[in-house]
This record gives C-alpha cells, sequence and structure tokens, in this order.
C-alpha cells in the first residue's frame, strides 16, 4: 500500500504554473460606475477629428504629445495636466497638444508594470482598482479640456478606456505583433507604430498596412464574455520615430522613412519621438532633438506631422524603494525634462509650425 502523503495530481496538465486566479471586473460595469460626461464625449469625438484632419493634410498644426513617461500618482498628474492645459490654449492655433496619460509599462526583464497592473507601487497587483484609478483620471483630465493619449499594451485594457484616448501608440517591441496590429485595426482612435527596437521602420510601415485592413480576432466583450471581433481597418495610422541601435531624427532620416512608406502606397508622414534613443536616453538631450526637429519644420518640411516628448514636473528620475517616499513630480521609469525646461520647448515648436505656414503663403 502507497503510504504517500503527497497529494500531487501526476496527471494534471492545465495551469501547472498559475498561482492564483481572481476576478476582473468587466468593462460594462465600470463604464456605468465612471460614465462618459456629454463634455467629455464631445471632446474625445473632436479631438479625434482634428488627429485625423492633421494626418490626412487637412490640418497644418503639429500633434505634440507630452507628459510623464508613466503615471504614478493621481494627484501628480492633475497638476501636471491643469498646466499643460494652460499651455495646449496658448498655443492651440499652431499645435494640437494630446496629454501623454500611460499606464502601462513594457519591461526589458522585470520592472513595475504600471498604474493599472501595480497602483499601489508595492507588488500588490490590485488590478481591479488600478482600472478604476485609471479611468478616473481620464476622465478628470478631460474635464480640464485635455485631449489624452496612451500606450495600448495588454490586448484586455483598451475595453476598459479607449472610449477616453484621442490617439493611441503601439510601442517598439510590440509593432511587430499580430495581435496589435488587429488591436488597432479596430480601435477608433489614430494610432502611431514605433519602428523596432534596432531602428528598423519596416516593421512600423508592414503595421501600418496591416491595421489598415479589416481583421477578425477573438477577445473580450464590453460584458465581459469571449467574442470574435471584425473590424474595418483603421486608415489613422502613422510612423513614430524613436529611434534604435542609432537616433534617426535627422533629415536623412525622414527622407528614408517617407521614401519607404511611398514605396508602400502610404502617405509619407512621420512623428518624431525624442525621447528614448533618439535623445540616447539622456534626457535633457530631448530638449536638442526638438530643437532639431522644430529647424526641419521650420525650414518648410510638411511631412513631420508630430513630435512626443517625456516631461514631467520635475526633471530625471527615482527608483520605488520599500519604506522610502517618492520625491513629489519626479518619474518612476525613464527620466523625463521637467514642465518648466517642457514650457519653452513647445513655444519653439509653434513658432516653427508658424515659420512652415508662412512659406506656404
Amino acid at each position: 500500500m502507497n503510504t504517500s502523503t503527497s497529494t500531487h495530481d501526476s496527471t494534471r496538465i492545465d495551469d501547472t504554473r498559475i498561482r492564483a486566479v481572481r476576478p476582473l471586473i468587466t468593462p460594462a460595469l465600470l463604464e456605468e460606475l465612471l460614465p462618459v460626461p456629454l463634455a467629455a464625449q464631445q471632446l474625445v469625438q473632436r479631438s479625434r477629428a482634428a488627429i485625423s484632419a492633421l494626418l490626412h493634410g487637412h490640418d497644418d498644426r503639429l500633434l505634440v504629445v507630452v507628459g510623464p513617461c508613466s503615471i504614478h500618482d493621481y494627484e501628480q498628474a492633475m497638476a501636471y495636466a491643469r498646466a499643460l492645459q494652460a499651455q495646449a490654449d496658448a498655443l492651440s492655433h499652431d499645435l494640437l497638444v494630446v496629454m501623454r496619460v500611460y499606464f502601462e509599462k513594457p519591461r526589458t526583464t522585470v520592472g513595475w508594470k504600471g498604474y493599472i497592473n501595480d497602483p499601489h507601487l508595492d507588488g500588490s497587483f490590485a488590478i481591479n482598482q488600478g482600472l478604476e484609478m485609471a479611468r478616473r483620471l481620464l476622465l478628470d483630465v478631460l474635464a480640464l479640456g485635455l485631449p489624452v493619449g496612451t500606450e495600448f499594451l495588454d490586448l484586455l485594457s483598451p475595453q476598459f478606456i479607449s472610449d477616453l484616448v484621442s490617439w493611441g501608440a503601439i510601442g517598439a517591441r510590440t509593432t511587430e505583433s499580430q495581435s496589435h496590429r488587429q488591436l488597432a485595426s479596430g480601435l477608433s482612435c489614430p494610432v502611431g507604430f514605433k519602428n523596432g527596437t534596432d531602428g528598423g521602420v519596416k516593421v512600423a510601415t508592414d503595421a501600418i498596412l496591416a491595421a489598415q485592413a479589416p481583421h477578425a480576432f477573438m477577445g473580450m466583450t464590453k460584458m465581459g464574455q469571449a467574442a470574435i471581433f471584425e473590424t474595418r481597418g483603421n486608415d489613422d495610422c502613422h510612423v513614430i520615430l524613436r529611434g534604435g541601435k542609432q537616433p534617426n531624427y535627422s533629415r536623412v532620416d525622414v527622407d528614408a522613412t517617407c521614401a519607404l512608406l511611398q514605396g508602400a502606397g502610404l502617405r509619407a508622414q512621420v512623428m518624431v519621438d525624442v525621447s528614448h534613443a533618439n535623445s540616447s536616453k539622456q534626457h535633457q538631450r530631448q530638449i536638442a532633438v526638438a530643437e532639431d526637429v522644430a529647424q526641419q519644420i521650420a525650414d518648410g518640411d510638411g511631412r513631420i506631422c508630430g513630435l512626443m516628448l517625456e516631461s514631467h514636473l520635475e526633471e530625471g528620475r527615482q527608483d520605488i524603494v520599500a519604506g522610502q517616499a517618492l520625491r513629489w513630480g519626479v518619474s518612476v521609469t525613464d527620466a523625463c525634462i521637467s514642465l518648466a525646461q517642457t514650457v519653452p520647448v513647445l513655444q519653439t515648436l509653434a513658432a516653427a509650425v508658424r515659420a512652415r505656414r508662412a512659406l506656404r503663403a
């Protein structure tokens, strides 16, 4: 007789590495808890249409997506949003400003995965709370009159917040992902695809072609049910140059990218992300890179449709350390320039747009 006390089931083959399964709130319940006011709905519709018009050459402004590398605190995010809104209003004739409100962070190995995944920054993974906190923040930023942009990383989270987003990004690590291309084909907002982490632009060009096409894929409905989604395709997609093995924001890089896009039958236009590899991950270099891009715009280059900038209340970055208070307004992921450093950059970009406009007059 076997006297072993082991309860191990040697025939089990499913979920053998799952530690726990917890209930997830449905998107429909979250939307019932935090519905979209009419003013916010109108702002999202209006800003999406404006971005689309810009991408299709019907608006000569520059799309500027600016804000913290990642959101980790409600009060700090709102303080930033209020200050940015003042600049967005002042420069609205030349810039279409969208606040960068990133809730999900892709990690090279491991690390804090963002406001939705771990809102308390302590490894508790209170995802239901994170979803509610994220949606509430988006609604409050929209209430200021400021449209928002975010990166779509998780394939399910868009169902909880995408109705509030005016512009979306697919990151360098996921641009080549078929699932993210399919997701973009069904999103209601314009979407930018970053070039690959190695700097390759063809993967982003291929992603745009894929996202423009209709797709059928499996997903989750607002009611939390598994379903097959059939999309119409998204014609409001574009490339984001973010560098790779070397920066790719120069005039030569823009020429090469636009030639590749035209060869694929796509619009010859680019957005430049002045952070990441384009600034060699030196946050203050974003200012110099933005000035270079602004000069290209001032010289009349109409192919540059947008710019991305990582900016927080204060410059730099900090680590999350258990038991240690975080400094106010400082990024906990990539280093950012300060808001005080950001304002002159926005003004320089606005002046460049005016110069470009004057050349066309």
